[in-house]
């Protein structure tokens, strides 16, 4: 409840490197996530991250906590970042909410291979 009450790095990022997104047509569930991508050390390190979810509770939760876990990532380890890694991190979610941190996850996956894909 705290994710979604206090909801950390909401809102659309401006100047963003990538921008990732996912929906649920059956919930209505829409996910924007917006990276700022860095280079350190030789690493591209998410410097930079926020989301635009319109959803449930259970969504807004998850979209907050996933740009907790990903900042300051490497992408490959952000890219990593599952739905159970959400799910447990939020200290579980009903198992009818479960989709939720599938798109959260989902999302920031795709604004990763947006980002590769437009540096290429």
């Amino acid at each position: 409840m705290d994710h979604f009450r206090d909801p950390r790095n909401m809102g659309e990022m401006k100047d963003a490197d990538s921008i990732g997104e996912k929906g649920n047509p059956v919930c209505g569930d829409l996910m924007y996530i917006y990276i700022k991508v860095e280079e350190r050390d030789g690493k591209e390190i998410i410097s930079d991250i926020s989301f635009q979810t319109f959803g449930c509770a259970a969504a807004i939760a998850t979209s907050s906590m996933m740009t907790e876990l990903a900042k300051g990532k490497t992408l490959d380890e952000a890219f990593k970042i599952t739905k159970n890694d959400v799910a447990i991190s939020l200290d579980g979610l009903p198992p009818i909410k479960m989709h939720c941190s599938n798109l959260a996850a989902d999302a920031l996956q795709d604004a990763i291979k947006k980002y590769r894909e437009k540096k290429k």
